[in-house]
């Protein structure tokens, strides 16, 4: 039914627009009328990306970290923590954000204004985090041990079996934490309005931008019913909702792939 209805409330407004002028177009203003959301896309791609490359690396060797080497009374406080993490809301995450990373950036950089791309990337790192973390640390752990003893036996050392051997044979897992993370950047919204500026411009490191669901959060309140700005906000939640399918759908093969291999 959710299906249905995005496309029936997304089509008229693409119809209306153009496909080509909707997707490509890199002016957003209601007053005109003109809704391009390529800014959009390309911020949403570019922040998932940003946030997907600091956060994986970190999750990653946090798991290995937590699975293999951690002392146990260490491993349940940092496990502890994740969970808290995973457990924060939203605005919290924007709130503190906006309060220490904004500055902090703003004053960094020499910036005018700390919310731009790199303020929401590094905030979509934090909150991915947690399900990088959690996922490949029990796929990490349900690894047989007579893998880890066999490579030992062949003269690798404990470093060389964790990542060479332990977390090759935990890919699947790996790569299912990684989806879960890449669902959680793509569809951030709340967070990412208060620490990205929530400006159309064309994506920048250090400018303010606005991603796909910070478009339709920051608008749909005020766009007037039946109007081409509310029909155009559906689309883009049409658009976000098919971004979202596409990006889950190449990692599943993927993953498939993988597990073949």
């Amino acid at each position: 039914c959710i299906c249905l209805y995005l496309v029936i409330s997304g089509v008229p407004a693409i119809q209306a627009i153009g496909l080509w002028n909707f997707l490509f177009g890199e002016t957003w203003n209601a007053p005109t009328n003109e809704f391009g959301i390529l800014p959009f896309i390309l911020t949403s791609v570019y922040g998932t990306a940003g946030a997907l490359l600091l956060g994986v690396p970190l999750g990653l060797f946090t798991a290995v970290f937590l699975a293999k080497a951690a002392p146990p009374r260490i491993a349940a406080a940092a496990r502890s923590c994740v969970a808290l993490l995973a457990g924060i809301p939203s605005v919290v995450y924007g709130l503190v954000g906006m309060t220490v990373l904004v500055p902090f950036v703003q004053k960094t950089f020499s910036l005018s204004s700390g919310a731009c791309l790199l303020t929401a990337i590094l905030v979509l790192t934090v909150m991915i985090l947690p399900y990088i973390v959690s996922v490949s640390e029990t796929a990490l752990r349900a690894v047989p041990r007579e893998y880890e003893e066999a490579s030992l036996a062949l003269g690798a050392t404990k470093v060389e079996t964790w990542f060479l051997v332990s977390l090759k044979a935990a890919k699947s897992g790996v790569i299912a934490s990684i989806i879960q993370g890449t669902g959680r950047a793509v569809g951030e919204a709340m967070a990412i309005l208060m620490v990205a500026g929530n400006v159309a411009n064309m994506p920048s490191l250090f400018a303010s931008v606005r991603f796909l669901t910070t478009a339709i959060v920051s608008e749909m309140s005020y766009a007037a019913y039946g109007s081409l700005q509310r029909d155009a906000l559906f689309s883009v939640g049409l658009v976000l909702f098919l971004f979202i399918l596409l990006i889950n759908a190449a990692l599943r093969l993927l993953s498939e792939r993988s597990a073949k291999a």
